[in-house]
């Protein structure tokens, strides 16, 4: 092997972090509507007033978080000048599940790390006093960012606790407001009353951005991160068309433009293509598709496993039933007690939901009824590669045997007919 070594490549980008997720742009675009609504609720802030309460919703990749960077970060620069005592305390709710660990996060927060409280021992009305007394310490105008406030789940006390702490007497100093950032658009509904009234004292809601919208992101981040005459003709415009398709997802987008720039760099291309744009969107859809199945729970997994030696032996599109009894098979083999008829059926729906798999009802009459028929929607190799550790586990089905030891990514213990 030749010897290798890294040198700086520059050759097309100019700063491609600008195209990561957490980069702030000077200026937003695409959210005018948005921007006007959230600068109105924040407004109270600079007059030094009491902060109104206020939820953002709307699926991911469509500014929320950009934007609230964005407002945020130029309301403490004007407090500043107004000399308004302003502090921003932001959490991502991500893997805390309840009322408690989000208390205990943000006294965390503020504290520094010697004075740090345990995650778990303290009494929750204990979590509470400590997070009481730091906000007093704080005083002035606190707001708290609560980002994917929907991890939060049914133990949504904190919500009422917080927007109330100071009519209940609980802050005498501080005054403090709570922006929940959410991507479930049914979270808001499903609050309690009190929850809600609440928190969502001011509500904005963040549609999906369409493909002239995500034309204007995609150029005023293109512009930073690439160099003049690095982009192709028709480049932005296929990058922003495929984030229409996703949902409206710019984040997606740009995913997506950064990823054509990486294999056009990779390739030392003079300039990024459609054909990159292209190549990298099925780099991306592989890795999406194989993250979705490596999180789906055993039995779906299995029932896809099914489904796939069904499809390496030409026996697709399968019937509900043929894929049954192959996966009652991989099942006995995984020494699991199989689920019902039903319930494969219902993970079935849930693979073809996910876009793994395709599903179609026939009808043959009155001679053959009707029933439902199953293929996978992706190629063999991909599916069996995201599956890797459960196949380790149940064994490697004969039908499937061949292309596991070409493609090299499951070592192959246990093979058995079917």
């Amino acid at each position: 092997m030749s010897e290798i070594s890294f040198t700086p490549d520059d050759s097309l980008y100019r700063n491609r972090d600008s195209l990561s997720e957490d980069y702030t742009p000077s200026t937003i675009v695409g959210r005018d509507n948005e921007i006007s609504q959230y600068h109105a609720a924040l407004q109270p802030v600079i007059n030094g007033e009491r902060p109104n309460n206020i939820f953002l919703y709307g699926k991911t990749g469509v500014g929320k978080t950009a934007v609230t960077s964005y407002l945020l970060g130029q309301l403490q620069d004007d407090s500043e000048k107004f000399d308004v005592d302003l502090t921003v305390i932001s959490l991502n709710c991500e893997g805390l599940n309840s009322s408690y660990q989000v208390a205990v996060n943000l006294v965390n927060k503020i504290r520094t790390p010697e004075h740090h409280i345990s995650k778990t021992g303290h009494p929750q009305y204990e979590v509470y006093e400590f997070l009481w007394n730091e906000l007093d310490d704080l005083g002035g105008t606190v707001l708290i960012v609560l980002d994917e406030v929907d991890n939060i789940g049914e133990s949504d006390s904190i919500l009422y606790q917080i927007p109330r702490a100071r009519s209940n007497g609980n802050i005498n100093d501080a005054k403090v407001g709570i922006i929940g950032i959410s991507n479930d658009l049914a979270f808001r509904e499903n609050l309690s009353p009190k929850v809600r009234s609440s928190l969502c004292e001011k509500s904005i809601s963040f549609p999906p951005y369409d493909a002239t919208e995500l034309e204007a992101v995609l150029e005023q981040r293109a512009e930073v991160a690439f160099h003049e005459g690095a982009l192709g003709d028709g480049v932005i415009q296929l990058c922003a068309a495929y984030g229409a398709q996703d949902a409206g997802d710019a984040r997606k987008a740009l995913d997506l433009l950064r990823g054509a720039g990486d294999i056009a760099r990779a390739e030392n291309a003079d300039t990024v293509t459609t054909t990159h744009v292209k190549n990298a969107r099925d780099e991306l859809e592989r890795e999406e598709l194989m993250d979705g199945i490596a999180d789906l729970a055993d039995h779906q997994q299995l029932v896809l496993y099914a489904l796939t030696t069904l499809e390496a032996e030409s026996e697709t599109p399968a019937r509900s039933q043929t894929v049954y009894q192959r996966y009652q098979e991989l099942a006995e083999v995984a020494a699991l007690d199989s689920r019902t008829s039903r319930r494969v059926r219902d993970f079935l729906a849930d693979l073809s939901t996910l876009s793994i798999v395709v599903s179609s009802q026939r009808n043959d009459g009155l001679s053959g009824g009707q029933y439902r028929e199953h293929k996978l929607k992706h190629d063999v190799e991909t599916v069996l590669s995201a599956m890797s550790d459960l196949i380790e586990r149940v064994g490697i089905h004969q039908s499937v045997r061949q292309t596991i030891a070409d493609s090299d990514r499951v070592m192959i213990s246990t093979t058995f007919d079917s």
